[in-house]
């Protein structure tokens, strides 16, 4: 029997709101049982429990995670402050460590401008896993509960996904002195003084150094690459090493460039940008650490 309070009306179990608030900010039913520690099969029996308590769909059930219905979105409004703030006390109470702050991003982003950002916060006892990957897998991740933030390159579709605008990378066509000697000074009508010389890529499709061609050079990239490493900061050591010439992000060789290890190659009135992204899952209330690591990463970008 359902207790009720002195109005009549029927008291919520505050273990299921516990239950339901964590399958929220989750998005998924397996997430939310990992970080509850819970059978996902309990999970799903709480939260039907509490729908028909309600008499209200909470969520809707879709092969990849859950989407909270309106219902729940007022819900999760009212009782997460409350919540929150109880689980506070509870862990200074038990003095337990909170859940880690899962964020995905791209590996050289990650390595070279986000932790040393967030090194401060992990020193104040902010606790991170830090997964690199590819956009796509990523935010995927991100649709399916298993990050709290994704750094992404290409800006996310849907309304299950809020993306903010982070910074724009410059790319740079670069290369070690000796190829600068070799091919001379370029300008957008010289693409044919590369002929020949071998290109480093990150990828076997070539994307940046496409892109690089079709908005400089205004033409169709058809070179096969002579060097493939899935990873920006390789490519970038080959050509510091004198492999070839390639394209990466300006943030990423600036160091190269100031001491003479790199040069570039072409400087144009209009480089290519890229527009990058720090993304959320939406309707979810984010963690206090999660707010701290999201909000540190926006700030140190204003100076990127």
């Amino acid at each position: 029997m359902v207790p009720k309070n002195s109005d009549g009306s029927r008291q919520l179990d505050l273990t299921q709101l516990r239950t339901f608030l964590t399958v929220y900010r989750a998005g998924s039913l397996t997430e939310a049982a990992r970080r509850l520690g819970l059978a996902q099969p309990t999970v799903t029996g709480q939260i039907r429990a509490l729908e028909q308590q309600l008499d209200r769909q909470l969520f809707e059930r879709l092969p990849r995670g859950v989407v909270p219905t309106a219902v729940a979105a007022d819900l999760a409004a009212r009782i997460s402050a409350p919540l929150d703030e109880l689980a506070m006390v509870a862990d200074r109470d038990a003095a337990a460590p909170t859940e880690p702050v899962h964020l995905g991003g791209p590996a050289e982003m990650l390595a070279i401008r986000i932790l040393p950002v967030l090194a401060p916060l992990v020193a104040d006892g902010v606790r991170l896993r830090v997964t690199p990957g590819l956009a796509d897998d990523l935010l995927d991740g991100l649709r399916a509960g298993r990050f709290d933030l994704v750094l992404s390159a290409i800006r996310p579709r849907g309304r299950s996904v809020l993306a903010a605008a982070l910074m724009d990378e410059e790319f740079v066509l670069v290369g070690a002195p000796a190829w600068r000697a070799r091919v001379g000074p370029l300008g957008p009508d010289d693409a044919a003084a590369l002929d020949g010389v071998p290109l480093i890529s990150y990828a076997e499709d070539v994307p940046i150094l496409r892109r690089y061609w079709r908005h400089v050079f205004r033409q169709r990239l058809t070179t096969q690459p002579a060097l493939v490493v899935p990873d920006l900061r390789a490519v970038l050591a080959a050509a510091v090493a004198g492999a070839g010439v390639t394209v990466v992000p300006r943030y990423l060789c600036a160091d190269e460039l100031a001491t003479g290890a790199l040069v570039a190659l072409l400087e144009p009135e209009d480089p290519p940008i890229n527009t990058g992204f720090i993304a959320q899952r939406a309707n979810t209330t984010l963690r206090p650490e999660v707010t701290r690591v999201r909000d540190a990463i926006r700030q140190a970008a204003r100076e990127w």
